[in-house]
């Protein structure tokens, strides 16, 4: 149990107690409080005012938090819950709190607490400021945890660097507003490099476009995504390289499927540098990870 003192007054229940030596004259060894409503469910905050002795809770304060029938657990299955249990010092004006570890309650387990609450001894002194008058104030807060199943499953990849050179022999006769590359595999995915030879719309006949693409997108599970690391490099004759960006790391989905450089290398340069008119388009890929939802 974790302990704190704070102002706050606890969010769910409070009970207050007058004459509470009551209890002990009147041969009391339990109180069940009234039914009040926490997380979707409903509670009793649980007193045992001399000390649960079943518990080894003898010559203590013991508190619990029970679950008002069992027939919502048997119908919905156990329950996770956070409880914290408070004590007003009425001197102070604040609330001994202490955090209990997450529990689960089912049909034959409907209640939890702390059998060794307070000692009896510390608490019936006025000078403490628990029990004032013969008055005191008990409170409990219940945080019930429900898994929104809201997450993911990364799983890393260790595919290795593939490289596909794709031979271009005119690239002058290249009419079409875009080409594809032949299909590769890396990992577990087909990809493809994507060429507009004079440019996307936002460069059109200023400079190449290059993109690398994922092909099978289409078989990718609702919210999957794959992690790639590429560069494609233009290479003339001789196999120079003519250009080659940085090296790029990307997210690829079914939203998303492509991505690389609009702005790949200057047309002008492009036609200056190919002297027998033709390329070599090479690149590099390795898949880092897929990343979704998950099962």
């Amino acid at each position: 149990m974790a302990k704190e003192i704070r102002d706050v007054v606890p969010a769910h229940y409070v009970l207050k107690i007058k004459s509470f030596s009551s209890f002990a004259k009147n041969n009391t060894e339990k109180y069940e409080s009234s039914e009040f409503e926490a997380g979707g469910y409903k509670w009793k905050l649980v007193l045992f005012p001399n000390g649960d002795k079943s518990r080894n809770g003898e010559d203590h304060i013991s508190v619990y938090l029970a679950i008002s029938g069992t027939s919502t657990l048997q119908l919905g299955g156990p329950i996770h819950v956070a409880v914290r249990f408070s004590l007003y010092d009425q001197i102070c004006d604040r609330y001994l709190t202490e955090q209990g570890r997450v529990t689960r309650l089912h049909a034959l387990k409907a209640e939890w607490g702390v059998p060794r609450f307070m000692p009896l001894k510390i608490f019936t002194n006025p000078s403490n400021g628990y029990l004032v008058d013969d008055t005191c104030v008990f409170g409990v807060e219940v945080f019930v945890i429900k898994s929104s199943g809201v997450g993911e499953c990364l799983t890393l990849k260790d595919s290795g660097l593939y490289t596909h050179k794709w031979k271009i022999s005119s690239f002058s006769r290249l009419w079409d507003t875009y080409y594809y590359s032949d299909a590769f595999t890396v990992g577990d995915h087909k990809w493809k490099v994507l060429l507009y030879p004079n440019g996307v719309s936002a460069v059109r006949n200023e400079s190449l476009s290059m993109f690398l693409t994922l092909v099978d997108s289409d078989k990718l599970a609702s919210g999957q995504k794959v992690n790639a690391r590429y560069v494609i490099r233009l290479k003339g004759p001789d196999n120079e390289v003519l250009h080659q960006p940085a090296v790029a790391t990307n997210w690829f989905s079914s939203s998303e499927i492509q991505r690389g450089w609009q702005s790949f290398m200057p047309l002008k340069t492009v036609c200056e540098r190919l002297t027998d008119d033709s390329c070599v388009i090479e690149a590099e890929v390795m898949e880092l990870s897929t990343t979704g939802k998950l099962p």
